[in-house]
């Protein structure tokens, strides 16, 4: 008889991987220190490479056990859960990626610092989005959680973005850099800044005109992040306060 799989032998696997040397570079890291945005997030000192790992061998864990990866105070248990949810995504039927984007969305509290957002949110909210909701849903769905107050799942609200500007569609993500144009939190001005600066790298007009008429408003980190790929003198010029 087959043995099902569970989240107790995925974290037990996960562990043999786990080094003191790892955990600390990574509370460094992810500034968990007293006031960081990850101060009450746990590390067991897992690199990424090793958690894609194991999560290959437990592809098929069932989203009851995922759950549970989910739920983990430790860190790397909840990417762990994450990366197998994302790659079964790529493989699923329509169905069953409705299926999936249902269940992360529910577990959205879960994804809770910028790497576990940035490592699904475009890969199972996009998707989701692009299938089974029209444009105007999309936008609506999308300004919820830009105008929350928990600073993941605005993260989540622009990272989901990529998706379509993958496909060269951009309305999603300028609507909403828009409405997080004076989001009081770095780690949103470095999101917002290279979701423009991505359209930029596949329409420079387009990624102009946006901020032609915002980059005065904008902070300084997402302003720089949006103009890094443009030609020198444009960027010299928006930096001056000059277009």
């Amino acid at each position: 008889m087959e043995m099902v799989l569970n989240a107790v032998q995925a974290q037990k696997r996960l562990r043999q991987f786990a080094t003191e040397q790892n955990r600390e570079a990574a509370l460094w890291f992810f500034k968990t220190g007293p006031g960081g945005y990850s101060q009450h997030d746990q590390f067991i000192g897992v690199k990424v490479p090793k958690t894609r790992l194991v999560s290959r061998e437990y592809k098929d864990l069932p989203l009851s056990e995922i759950q549970k990866l989910l739920k983990s105070k430790i860190h790397e248990d909840r990417l762990l859960g994450l990366i197998i949810l994302v790659n079964r995504m790529k493989k699923a039927s329509i169905q069953d990626r409705k299926t999936i984007a249902d269940f992360y969305f529910k577990n959205l509290k879960y994804v809770n610092n910028w790497d576990l957002v940035d490592s699904s949110a475009e890969y199972i909210l996009g998707p989701y989005l692009k299938e089974f909701l029209t444009p105007s849903q999309q936008l609506k769905f999308l300004k919820k959680l830009a105008v929350s107050k928990n600073l993941w799942e605005r993260r989540v609200s622009i990272l989901t973005t990529f998706h379509f500007i993958r496909q060269h569609e951009f309305e999603n993500t300028l609507y909403i850099a828009e409405i997080l144009l004076n989001d009081p939190h770095d780690l949103i001005h470095k999101a917002v800044g290279w979701m423009v600066r991505e359209v930029a790298n596949r329409d420079l007009a387009q990624a102009n005109d946006f901020l032609r008429g915002r980059y005065d408003q904008m902070p300084r980190t997402m302003l720089r992040y949006a103009i890094e790929k443009f030609p020198e003198t444009r960027r010299k010029a928006y930096l001056l306060g000059k277009i």
